[in-house]
């Protein structure tokens, strides 16, 4: 009939997904967090009336929430609340950069996670923090997130470079390319700590 339920979303895709969540760490969502993220998800692409049944459009925003106004809104308000520590619905830059304690485990990392720390001082004071009074708010994350935004694909680009171009001349070689061709169309295996940031 062209419906999909949540249900069926569930048993279609669960059993290639479970095994993912049996490793234990902190920094990784459980099982339970997925699934209700998820079906959170399901929801906010269920237009009214609400009968929690997703025809062909609502699925597809279920499935791609960057390419929907109403899920953009609802990954805006998932991002402040996971990170708005003083739940003023904003973000400060100490809010934005924040790491969760344990993140990083040795000088190695910390060098790194001191660069990231830079690139996200950065990318707040400059980009998404649109009038520079020093906060963020929901529109100004959701203007940052939309991915119409010019500044998200010039970053997603120099990322691609920056992974896949070996040989550092700044240009990508059909080589190079095809070795990371998995990379390029989506496969990412990115911590949960990060990914709020990185992804968003």
């Amino acid at each position: 009939d062209g419906k999909h339920t949540f249900m069926l979303f569930k048993t279609w895709t669960w059993e290639f997904a479970e095994p993912l969540f049996l490793k234990k760490n902190l920094f990784y969502p459980t099982a339970q967090e997925v699934l209700d993220n998820l079906k959170d998800r399901w929801y906010q692409a269920d237009n009214p009336p609400a009968d929690l049944l997703l025809n062909e459009e609502e699925f597809l925003s279920f499935l791609h929430p960057e390419h929907s106004r109403g899920m953009l809104k609802f990954m805006v308000k998932e991002i402040v609340r996971d990170l708005d520590q003083d739940g003023d619905k904003k973000l400060t830059l100490s809010e934005f950069i924040s790491l969760p304690v344990g993140t990083v485990e040795n000088q190695q990392a910390q060098d790194v996670d001191d660069d990231w720390v830079k690139d996200r001082k950065k990318e707040f004071e400059e980009v998404i923090d649109a009038n520079r009074d020093g906060i963020v708010t929901m529109e100004e994350l959701e203007e940052y997130m939309d991915p119409m935004n010019e500044y998200n694909a010039l970053n997603e680009a120099k990322q691609m470079i920056a992974v896949a171009d070996e040989n550092q001349n700044h240009h990508l070689e059909l080589e190079e390319i095809l070795k990371y061709s998995e990379y390029f169309t989506g496969s990412k295996l990115m911590d949960y700590a990060r990914n709020v940031h990185e992804e968003f």
